[in-house]
Order: C-alpha cells, then structure tokens, then sequence
C-alpha cells in the first residue's frame, strides 16, 4: 500500500522582529541568473538593511566577478570547479574567499555570518545547498521550485524540526503569502493559482504539433530563464507551483485551483471559509516578491512601476486547456500519488526540456516522456536528499539512454 502524505501546518513561517536594528546578511545562491540579478537590484535600492555575504554562480564567472567588485561579499562560490583559479586570479586585491563546488555551496549557507539563503538556483541543483541550511536554521527565500516539489515532504520537517523558515519568492506564492498575512488561523477553503497562459494561450493541440523552442521561449508577460519559460509554455510550471504552493500553505491539492489569467495584474487568491476571497495585484515585475521575503514582515519603500486600474480596465480568467497542456494533470497526478513520484516527474521534466531546447524532441514528446517515467517507475518514500537524488539522477539516465 502507498504511503499517504502528511500535510505540513498551513503557516509555517517565523515571523521577524517588526524593526530591523541590523543589517540582513543575504547568501545569494544563483546570483547570475535572473532571479539573482534582479535580487541585486533590491538589495542595492536597500543597503541601509540589506548586506550581500555570499554570491554563487555555476558558470558565469565573468558576471559573478563584476558583482562580487561591486558588492563586496565576505565570499563568492563557483560551482565549476574548473574556473576556480580564475575568479580568484580576478578577486586576487579584493579582499574576497573564493571557493569552488557543490560542497562548498553547502557549507557556505551554515555559515553564522548568513542571516538569509536566497535560492535562485533552477533545477534539482538547489535541494542540497537549501536542506543544509535549513538544517542550520536558517531563513530561506525559496525562488528554487524544485525544493518543495521533489523533497517537500523531507523539507517541511526538516523546517519544524531545526526552526528555519521559508518566505516565497516566486510571484504567485507571495501573492498567497500575502493574502494569508493576519489569517494564519483562519480554515483555507481554496487556493487559486493565476497562470498566464504562457505563448500559446488559446493554442491547440494541431498548431502546437511542429512549433519550436524560440516559438516556446516567447513569454507575453515575464522576463525569465529558458527553462522556466519552456515549463511556462508547457504550463508544468504552473504543476510545479501546485505542488510547491501543498507543501508551502499545508494545503491538499484537491484544495488548489488554477485558472488562467492573461494580464497577471492578479498574482494569486485566497478563498477562505466564509467564502471571502483576497487577492494580491501588482504589475509583473519579481523585485517585488523578492523584496517583500527578504524584508518580511515590514513592507520597505520602493521605485517599482505602480498599477494603474484605469490602463487594466479588464481582468480576465478562463480554465486551462487540460487537453492541449497535459503537463498540469500529470503534476497533479504526481502529487496525488506522493513518495517518489513529484521528484521522478521533476527529473523527466528537466530532461525533457534540455532536450527540446536542444532540438532533439517535439513540443509534445514533453509530457509523453514525464508520462512513460511515471508510468514505468515504481512508487517509494526516500527519507534523505541523496535518495532524491539518486532517483533523479536514475530517471534522467534512463531518458538520455532512451
């Protein structure tokens, strides 16, 4: 018989002292990626709260230079080994510990000096270096997906047991966050997730058959890497935030609506009991979200671009098109079954779209490969971040040889 779930509490964040008498110590993991840049941004509008650390990066070592002369951290990490003698010939006068490689990633979040992890690293990447510090007990603000996707059972635990915290980053997970704000007591009766649509709202199946990555890669609404896009275009990113939004807010997917909404002026609603409904707005722009977990609980000032009602005289939402995105069932059917199954799917994704923005599969050979791992992979509970990762790298293996 199948392990059933346990749902972790609906409000399992600390709260922060209302004052900030010090400056935040930020570890910045995946600090060249789009997240990262623009988290940069929010800490230098910020500099009288906000301190950068750490900075990580796995390849870009140009970029990550030209940050670490600007922002003068206590230490940057490369994850590529081979570029280390280069950033630290670069950052040689600069004052700057330079360290190499994954374990090195780990072992800078526990670090007494690090207030808060901002995990921008994409992919199953970003599991090892966030349960490490959450082991330290550290506050954790999670734009990584796959975190509580592939591990969120071991994760949410983990945060009980060690007194860490998790603010969201991404933009929907903050909207719910936000509207949450003063009703941690009070029942969830439904989550609604806003998707955009991604490219090809209101596309089906027949026009999708032949269409290509820059085609797929084409996002109406949000500047972002081309993995997430292409999950984005596949709606999977929006299974993903599914499964991440169960483990964030403790509540069964079964309680958990999407609805399409191509303005993204609403990030996502809260339905409560009474059958109240709040719902967060702003402009698409993440420095928002981004600022708003690593400041929590004030709200600080800022220069974002303001709403304006009267340019958006008209909010729509439609149900997705299950039939022509067939990703977001198979997230919801990965949940469902629990164990292994969100981390087999995760992997099968992430394979699948390296694949296709390499040109080597179709637009729908996607969701059939995730489908086939589900399908041929059998149910377990791993107990630890290296089974996890042992079954990703099992299952990506498998696709590659396939």
């Amino acid at each position: 018989m199948k392990n059933i779930c346990t749902f972790a509490p609906v409000f399992q964040f600390k709260p922060k002292p209302t004052f900030m008498t010090e400056k935040r110590k930020i570890a910045l993991l995946g600090s060249t990626g789009s997240i990262g840049t623009q988290a940069l941004e929010v800490v230098e509008n910020h500099s009288d709260i906000l301190q950068i650390e750490v900075l990580t990066a796995q390849n870009n070592a140009d970029l990550l230079i030209q940050q670490a002369k600007k922002f003068s951290p206590n230490m940057v990490v490369i994850g590529n080994e081979a570029l280390l003698p280069y950033v630290k010939e670069a950052l040689w006068n600069d004052d700057i510990k330079v360290f190499a490689g994954p374990r090195a990633l780990e072992d800078v979040v526990q670090m007494d000096c690090v207030d808060i992890v901002l995990t921008a690293i994409v992919g199953v990447a970003g599991l090892a270096p966030v349960y490490k510090a959450i082991e330290a007990g550290k506050t954790i603000a999670l734009a990584n997906k796959e975190t509580l996707v592939v591990a969120g059972e071991l994760m949410t635990r983990a945060v009980r047991e060690n007194g860490a915290a998790i603010y969201p980053v991404d933009s929907e997970h903050s909207a719910i966050f936000q509207c949450l704000a003063g009703e941690f007591h009070n029942p969830v009766s439904k989550i609604l997730l806003t998707a955009s649509g991604g490219p090809f709202r209101g596309k089906k199946r027949e026009e999708l058959r032949f269409v290509t990555k820059d085609d797929a890669l084409r996002h109406p609404n949000w500047s972002m890497g081309p993995k997430v896009t292409i999950d984005s275009a596949t709606l999977m990113n929006k299974g993903l935030e599914v499964i991440e939004a169960k483990w964030l807010f403790g509540v069964p997917v079964e309680k958990i609506e999407v609805l399409v909404h191509p303005q993204s002026i609403v990030h996502s609603m809260v339905e409560f009991e009474d059958g109240s409904v709040k719902a967060q707005l702003g402009l698409p722009d993440m420095k928002l979200p981004i600022q708003y977990a690593l400041t929590y609980p004030q709200r600080q000032p800022s220069n974002f671009p303001r709403l304006n009602f009267t340019d958006h005289g008209t909010l729509t939402f439609e149900q997705p098109d299950r039939d022509t995105f067939p990703c977001l069932d198979l997230a919801f059917k990965a949940s469902r079954e629990g164990g292994c199954m969100p981390c087999v799917m995760n992997a099968a994704n992430e394979s699948a779209v390296a694949l296709f923005l390499q040109g080597r599969i179709g637009f729908y050979d996607i969701p059939h490969i995730i489908e086939e791992a589900l399908m041929h992979t059998k149910f377990c509970q791993p107990t630890s971040v290296e089974e996890y990762l042992y079954i990703d790298q099992m299952v990506k293996q498998q696709i590659e040889r396939i």
